[in-house]
C-alpha cells in the first residue's frame, strides 16, 4: 500500500474472496456474454487463460457487520442491537434477498443485452470444488501466493 495510506487516518476494509470461487463465478458470468452461436468455452479452456475474507464474512456475518460499523465510527447502540437492526441489515443485504428483488428478476435487457439476474449465480462458499480439477486449484493457489507474496495481505 502507498505510504500515504499508512500515514493517514483513513480506514480501510479489505475483503477477499477465495480466488477459486471467484474464478468459477467469473467463468460462468463471462460465458453468458458470448453469442449463442459461438457456444460455451469449457472451464479448462478458460482456466488456461485465467492463469480469509469472503468465506469468513459468510460464516459470521453478524460479527463482521458489527466490526465494520465500529470501524466506520458508527457502532450499533444497545437499542439498535435489541430491536434487531443488525439482523435486519443482514437480511436486506443477503444474497437471497438481493437476488430475489423484482428488479433482479426482470427480463428487461441492460447494456450488452444482459439481464440483472445474470449477476447472481449461487453465492456459496467452496462451490469451486464442483468445477475445478485438483491441478487447476493448485495452479490458482500458486499464482495467488506469487502475486500476494510480501504484500502483508492474507487470503
Amino acid at each position: 500500500m502507498p505510504k500515504s495510506v499508512h500515514d493517514s487516518a483513513c480506514k480501510l476494509v479489505y475483503l477477499c474472496r477465495n480466488p477459486k470461487d471467484t474464478f468459477v463465478s467469473l467463468w460462468q458470468f463471462a460465458d453468458k456474454f458470448k453469442p449463442v452461436e459461438t457456444g460455451s468455452n469449457s472451464l479448462g479452456d478458460v482456466f488456461d487463460l485465467f492463469c480469509k475474507g469472503y468465506e469468513e464474512l459468510k460464516e459470521e456475518p453478524n460479527l463482521h457487520l458489527r466490526r465494520l460499523a465500529e470501524l466506520l465510527g458508527c457502532p450499533f447502540s444497545a437499542d439498535e442491537e435489541e430491536t434487531g437492526m443488525v439482523e435486519e441489515i443482514l437480511k436486506l443485504c443477503s444474497f437471497n434477498n438481493l437476488s430475489n428483488l423484482e428488479i433482479n428478476k426482470s427480463t428487461e435487457k441492460l447494456a450488452y443485452g444482459m439481464e440483472n439476474k445474470t449477476f447472481f449465480r449461487r453465492g456459496e462458499v467452496g462451490d469451486w470444488k464442483n468445477h475445478l480439477t485438483t491441478e487447476m486449484a493448485k495452479k490458482i493457489d500458486q499464482i495467488t501466493e506469487q502475486k500476494f507474496s510480501g504484500s502483508g495481505l492474507l487470503l
